[in-house]
């Protein structure tokens, strides 16, 4: 497969070799912000399919310079007043920032070729396995080989497909409140116009605690009751609401 930068383009900025764009780009010749990367990568991908085979090496490079491209448009984007920490980020310097990250990935790119190098000669060489010496073994042969006794492989998978004994949940208590149960507390301190929610939940559990809280939300949809609260973790005051004198008529 040729290189990326072979890759030929066609868009409404620009027209020619993926090499050149990014030699404009860097060199301010072309503004980033007027190109649309995301026609690249399609383009790109109609590349493959034409080849119908994916070169690893090439396709890396370019998920690396697409990547460089994206976050110096991105940046460029930003409006630099807003945000202090891209006031260094000039268009001038984006592109300098770039090139480094392009650099950078070619070193990275000829260090793995030299490894692969170095892998590629030395795997023709065999090396000879060789027991464990006997003074560098942690167990003594004769009980590493006890452990594949048929009788003692039999009695471990025979404890894997035992059942185990049922987990007694006798001790867990489950709380019984109901909605309609701390609707009806609800109301009942309404009717002396307002109480501090405290009062309702006084001495109650957590789940009392949060049926109660939705109780005093579904009140509220109704437009039965509303609160108030003074100050952050203050006492919430909860009064009666629009709706409630329908509701006690109804109820009486």
């Amino acid at each position: 497969m040729p290189a990326v930068g072979d890759l030929e383009l066609d868009l409404d900025v620009f027209a020619g070799p993926f090499d050149l764009l990014l030699s404009l780009v860097l060199r301010d010749e072309l503004d980033l912000l007027e190109v649309d990367l995301a026609d690249i990568v399609i383009a790109y991908v109609d590349h493959l399919e034409r080849r119908a085979e994916l070169d690893l090496e090439s396709t890396t490079e370019f998920l690396v310079l697409i990547a460089a491209l994206l976050e110096l448009k991105s940046r460029l984007m930003l409006p630099g007043e807003e945000v202090d920490e891209l006031a260094e980020l000039a268009p001038g310097e984006a592109a300098e920032e770039l090139l480094a990250r392009m650099l950078a990935y070619a070193r990275y790119r000829g260090a793995a070729a030299w490894a692969r190098e170095r892998f590629a000669d030395g795997h023709g060489h065999l090396y000879r396995s060789a027991p464990l010496p006997a003074g560098l073994r942690r167990a003594p042969l004769d009980g590493a080989e006890a452990v594949f006794d048929p009788a003692l492989l039999g009695k471990a998978v025979g404890g894997l497909l035992r059942h185990p004994p049922a987990i007694d949940l006798r001790h867990m208590a489950a709380p019984a409140v109901s909605l309609a149960d701390r609707l009806g507390v609800l109301r009942g301190l309404l009717q002396r116009g307002s109480f501090a929610f405290e009062d309702a939940v006084r001495g109650a559990d957590r789940m009392t605690v949060c049926v109660t809280l939705y109780a005093l939300l579904e009140l509220y949809k109704r437009g039965e009751a509303g609160w108030e609260q003074d100050e952050c973790f203050g006492d919430i005051r909860v009064a009666a609401g629009s709706g409630l004198p329908a509701v006690a008529a109804v109820a009486s």
